[in-house]
């Protein structure tokens, strides 16, 4: 059935959003003056075309950091004009000339946005913090004028109703479905005025969203702990003692040393450092950022939460998490409460056993030193499981980092991996522009030398990057386009003086195969639609690909080739690495505990309803009692992430579904298992999961996809056997 459709008038097209928002009054002479000035960016940006640079790269040399507000403004501007000639056109809707073209749309901003985002978490400025602070709710404004706009979505529905009837192969079909999908669970069926309601809610959320991730920038940096004696960083190695000394010179603290804080509440420097009272300096810190002082995140969150579940309210869900999961693979926040709760008893069943056996090392060397012995406290827990281990298995962290040089990692490990299971090569490209000099570039081939994209990596912390490990794509994949995919990993290791090497932690280094499967998932996308690209998926399925290819770094083959003295080139004695893998279990109550925590705190503030979220002064009392329903307390386990710093749900894309990494390491868990026994390492295995998984980005049901791949739906087994929680499941 054909639904009439009428011409709208689009005068002022040439205006910002904002000013486009406001109806067909004839434009003031200021109005038109900024008309006149966007238009004119349009065509000047460094944005404006399509980058001449092999794959697309983005131009980093010629872009400035006042190019980006003008090129948000001409990308805004140029995408309401297109979307704008979608809605009016007389024709009838068809799929090329309304889904297709909508897909088409706002190219320049795409390409302004995708640099600018990425470069904000990575090599951020004040001017670029501006920016973000100017752009956000216009941005947010900019994007429910096109999901809000009545006519565009008549469009759609009609396409919709008549979907089975268009003969649109099965990835098109998706796209119109998705595309229908989207508008509605942005708003396109309320009311006039509960639309004018939502557009102030989601700038409001833009907004308060931006601050968040800005004050936690300037908290983690302002929680820095400096110190003044040298002699109380007793047991970090010498090459990390520099670092320390190098980070402080930076902050012009002479004569001093500094401890960055990274993103978690546990600090990896707490399991190395003997002096007890600088550990609980810095573990204080890591937790208390962000709650008052100058990067105060108390009040954002209340505004968030708040504002959350009432758009949730307006939108017809009981709660943020609702509306959030209703388009995960878990479903209803039912599904995810449950898995949750089965799994937390047994890890901090672990975790406790686990805390008994540091408290009876802890009284033992009390009692030999006739000492007087203390309570285990959170700041304790890393420096005696390290004992613990080191007893168990005879080895610490010291004896295993010189066999984890970056570069071996990354080579001989990260990318041998990759060239065995799925025959890729790579090439650095040392003639390709850069944001930042530590920046790595390779372009990626395929076994038959064809061409796959590029791959960036960053891999030091710095003061204006924010903290973690992630992915970012520069450009996106899309047979539409013509584009082939840039992506980067960026993680956050400690860069030591010039010309010392950069040794790992046997974590950093799962870290990196970790986020190269994110990566890998981005590399091999192969879709029409810029929609499904790559890592499109949502996050409980995201994951899957990054937490599977963790499986390599402690594949022996694979440890094998990478795990080399950097100053000898021998490899990690066999007995050594026996030891690393027989450690591999080693305290994963206290690690599935403190994440579960986390989860679980995402839930809790998620799943209240609009008259159920507290106020300012109440933030961390419910962060308390969430905690303590969590059962986060008792034995020594923080959360992974506290409140004021729990950037993933406060500030990016992760709210109401930090659960995702454990559901998807159901998955990656079972495909590991999976490949066990097909033969491990090769390249069959390696193209069948290209194949049926990391190339399909969403262009299919992504729990689809992997019973396509593997023949079922996953099983738990796997993850409880590897966590050491078998029995957990019921």
């Amino acid at each position: 059935m054909q639904v009439s459709t009428r011409r709208i008038s689009v005068c002022g097209l040439m205006l910002t959003a904002a000013a486009g928002l406001m109806g067909c009054d004839m434009p003031t002479k200021a109005e038109k003056a900024t008309a006149a000035a966007t238009a004119a960016y349009a065509t000047s940006s460094p944005f404006a075309q399509i980058s001449s640079l092999p794959y697309n790269l983005p131009p980093f040399g010629k872009i400035k950091d006042s190019d980006y507000k003008p090129s948000f403004e001409a990308g805004m501007a140029q995408q309401r004009q297109e979307v704008n000639a979608i809605a009016a056109n007389p024709a009838a809707p068809t799929f090329d000339n309304t889904i297709v073209a909508l897909e088409r749309s706002g190219q320049m901003l795409t390409r302004v946005r995708d640099v600018f985002f990425n470069l904000i978490s990575s090599n951020t400025s004040p001017v670029m913090d501006q920016t973000q602070q100017d752009m956000a709710p216009k941005l947010a404004e900019h994007e429910d004028a096109i999901f809000l706009d009545p006519i565009l979505f008549a469009r759609i529905e009609t396409l919709y109703q008549q979907r089975a009837s268009l003969g649109l192969d099965p990835e098109s079909l998706r796209l119109l479905e998705r595309y229908r999908t989207d508008f509605v669970r942005a708003g396109a069926r309320l009311s006039p005025a509960d639309k004018d309601q939502l557009r102030k809610m989601n700038q409001q959320i833009s907004l308060l969203t931006t601050q968040f991730q800005q004050n936690l920038l300037k908290a983690s940096n302002d929680g820095a702990i400096v110190v003044d004696n040298v002699a109380d960083l007793d047991g970090l190695s010498k090459e990390e003692i520099a670092a320390a000394a190098q980070a402080a010179e930076t902050r012009k603290l002479d004569g001093k040393w500094l401890i960055p804080l990274q993103n978690t509440t546990d600090q990896p420097v707490l399991a190395q450092l003997k002096n007890r009272a600088l550990r609980e300096r810095i573990y204080k810190a890591s937790i208390s950022r962000g709650d008052g002082g100058a990067g105060d995140n108390v009040g954002n969150v209340a505004q968030i939460v708040k504002l959350r579940a009432q758009r949730a309210a307006l939108l017809g869900y009981p709660n943020h998490a609702a509306y959030v999961l209703e388009e995960e693979t878990a479903g209803t926040p039912a599904a995810v409460n449950k898995m949750l709760a089965q799994l937390a008893p047994p890890a901090a069943a672990n975790a406790r056993k686990e805390a008994a056996a540091m408290q009876q090392l802890i009284d033992r060397q009390a009692k030999a030193k006739h000492g007087k012995p203390f309570k285990l406290q959170p700041w304790d827990w890393g420096f005696y499981s390290e004992q613990v281990r080191k007893a168990r298995y005879n080895f610490d962290e010291s004896q295993i980092k010189p066999y984890f040089e970056l570069n071996n990692v990354l080579q001989d490990g990260v990318f041998y991996a990759a060239h065995e299971l799925y025959g890729l090569t790579f090439k650095e490209r040392t003639d390709l522009p850069v944001y930042q000099q530590d920046v790595r570039v390779f372009e990626v081939f395929n076994a038959d030398g064809s061409a796959l994209g590029l791959f960036l990596f960053d891999p030091f912390a710095r003061d204006n990057k924010q903290g973690g490990a992630w992915m970012n794509s520069y450009v996106a994949q899309s047979r539409l386009f013509g584009t082939k995919p840039v992506v980067s990993n960026n993680i956050n290791i400690a860069k030591p003086p010039a010309g010392k090497p950069v040794l790992l932690s046997f974590d950093e280094v799962n870290t990196m195969f970790h986020e190269f499967g994110h990566g890998l998932h981005g590399l091999f996308s192969n879709v029409e639609y810029p929609m499904f690209s790559g890592a499109s998926v949502p996050p409980d399925f995201v994951e899957y690909p990054s937490q599977f290819n963790e499986m390599w770094s402690h594949n022996p083959k694979v440890l094998a080739h990478y795990a080399k003295h950097y100053e000898t080139g021998k490899p990690m004695p066999q007995a050594l690495v026996n030891k690393v893998l027989a450690a591999r279990k080693f305290n994963a109550g206290y690690d599935t505990s403190e994440y579960l925590s986390a989860a679980m705190l995402d839930q809790s503030w998620h799943q209240l309803s609009v008259n159920q979220t507290p106020d300012v002064t109440d933030v961390m009392a419910f962060e308390a009692k969430a905690l303590g329903t969590a059962n986060a307390k008792g034995y020594v386990v923080p959360p992974r992430y506290h409140t004021t710093y729990f950037s993933h749900v406060f500030a990016n894309g992760y709210s109401a579904g930090y659960y995702a990494y454990i559901w998807s390491d159901v998955l990656a868990k079972d495909t590991e298992y999976w490949m066990n026994t097909h033969g491990g390492l090769k390249r069959a295995n390696g193209d069948l999961l290209r194949a049926k998984v990391l190339s399909r980005g969403f262009s299919e049901d992504p729990s689809a996809l992997f019973k396509d791949f593997y023949g079922r739906g996953p099983d738990v087994g796997p993850l409880l056997d590897a966590r050491g929680l078998t029995g957990a499941a019921k």
